[in-house]
C-alpha cells in the first residue's frame, strides 16, 4: 500500500465540499427563480433564503470545522510516513461519516441522527489524533 493512498480520502472530502457548493448554487438559482428570496436582505442575512438553501449553506459551514482537523492530521500522518492500513481505514470512515452527515443535514436535517453521525466522525478523528501522537512518540 502506497503512503500517498492516505491522500485519497482527503481528496474525497474536498470533493464533497465542492459538490455541496455546486448544490448550493443550484438551490439558490431555484429559490431565486421561484421568488422565495428576500432580495433586499439576501446579501447579508441568511434568513433571506428558504430552508432548502439554508440546509446546504449550513452544511458547507460545517465542512470547515471538524474536516479542517482531518486535513491537518492526514497531511501530518502522510509526512511522517504513518499511513498504514488502520490509519487509512480511519480516514475513510471519517469521510464516510461526513458524507452521511451532509446527506442528513441537507435532506431531513433530523438532528439526533446528525448528532450520532457527527459523534462517529469525532471519535474517528480522535483515534487518528492518537495515531498521530503515537507516531511522534515512537
Amino acid at each position: 500500500m502506497q503512503a500517498s493512498s492516505i491522500l485519497l480520502p482527503l481528496l474525497v472530502q474536498v470533493l464533497l465540499t465542492l459538490v455541496l457548493y455546486a448544490a448550493l448554487a443550484f438551490a439558490k438559482a431555484r429559490a431565486l427563480k421561484a421568488g422565495q428570496v428576500d432580495l433586499e436582505r439576501r446579501a447579508l442575512h441568511d434568513d433571506a433564503w428558504p430552508e432548502s438553501v439554508m440546509k446546504i449553506s449550513n452544511n458547507i459551514r460545517n465542512q470547515f470545522q471538524l474536516p479542517v482537523l482531518f486535513y491537518v492530521l492526514v497531511i501530518v500522518l502522510w509526512q511522517l510516513g504513518e499511513s498504514g492500513v488502520l490509519v487509512q481505514a480511519l480516514a475513510w470512515l471519517f469521510v464516510g461519516s461526513r458524507i452521511v452527515h451532509a446527506w442528513i443535514h441537507t435532506n431531513s436535517n433530523y438532528v439526533p441522527a446528525r448528532r450520532r453521525v457527527f459523534t462517529i466522525g469525532w471519535l474517528v478523528l480522535t483515534a487518528m489524533s492518537a495515531a498521530t501522537l503515537s507516531a511522534f512518540i515512537t
